[in-house]
């Protein structure tokens, strides 16, 4: 139950990010493009180590080999269409009302899934779940914005755009809630669920950040690609004097 109590607490601070939108009306764009740089160096080092430290060692403890990597693939391949759908709806001009519905329905089918993947961390341990639940939140940060930005773009009042991105972003209590019980009414769907969350993660470090970090150039590449060591090295350190505890 404890970690039930870990996984809601961490799912509505995730639910929080919904509310970004309030500080970009005033920060300004380049303060943020700088920010978020670093952040998702971090981020990248971080969930690519978690993958491979952590989840992908537990999978292997609970799952067959070929059944781990299967759901690797599979978790890989179900956040690509969420990416993609998002991206498309990011991109086309639409009408406002039914756009700005999609948005909110699109960003809350892919948050139910960030709440599966932060259950799936603290199955693992309470430490990797709390970091875990950092590193989604970093890289949810600016995905929000975008969102927001694109909603009032559309034709929608801010503070109606903060309330669909709020919505949207609760339904990962949702996800984080289902994933523990049914985690702990099916060994198998644990078995599932931790290699799926691999593979999520495995889609965001190789299609998001990375690709973001190597827009920088000269000084400022080997900055970021220090940051990316730091986050890669926080887990393996987490793994060793932590553990699985």
């Amino acid at each position: 139950m404890d970690v039930l109590i870990w996984i809601i607490a961490a799912t509505v601070l995730d639910s929080l990010v919904g509310l970004v939108g309030i500080f970009s009306l005033w920060m300004k764009e380049d303060a943020i493009r700088k920010l978020s740089i670093y952040l998702m160096a971090f981020s990248a080092g971080a969930l690519l180590g978690g993958a491979f430290f952590h989840l992908l060692p537990e999978a292997l403890a609970k799952t067959a080999v070929i059944n781990v990597a299967e759901y690797i693939v599979l978790g890989f391949i179900v956040f690509q269409l969420m990416e993609t759908y998002l991206h498309w709806h990011l991109c086309k001009e639409c009408d406002v009302h039914p756009y700005s519905y999609m948005m909110t329905i699109g960003d809350g089918l892919h948050n139910i899934v960030d709440g599966l993947v932060i259950a799936a961390s603290f199955l693992v341990s309470v430490p990797f779940g709390i970091l875990t639940t950092v590193m989604i939140i970093v890289h949810e940060v600016p995905q929000e914005m975008g969102i927001f930005g694109t909603i009032v773009h559309g034709g929608q009042k801010p503070r109606t755009a903060i309330l669909y991105s709020f919505i949207a972003q609760t339904t990962c209590i949702l996800g984080g809630i289902g994933g523990y019980f049914l985690s702990q009414s099916s060994n198998a769907f644990a078995g599932f669920l931790i290699p799926f969350a691999a593979g999520g993660f495995l889609y965001i470090v190789a299609t998001d950040l990375v690709p973001e970090m190597h827009k920088s150039e000269g000084w400022e590449r080997m900055k970021t690609f220090a940051v990316y060591i730091v986050g890669l090295a926080m887990m393996v350190a987490l793994k060793l004097y932590v553990g699985g505890a």
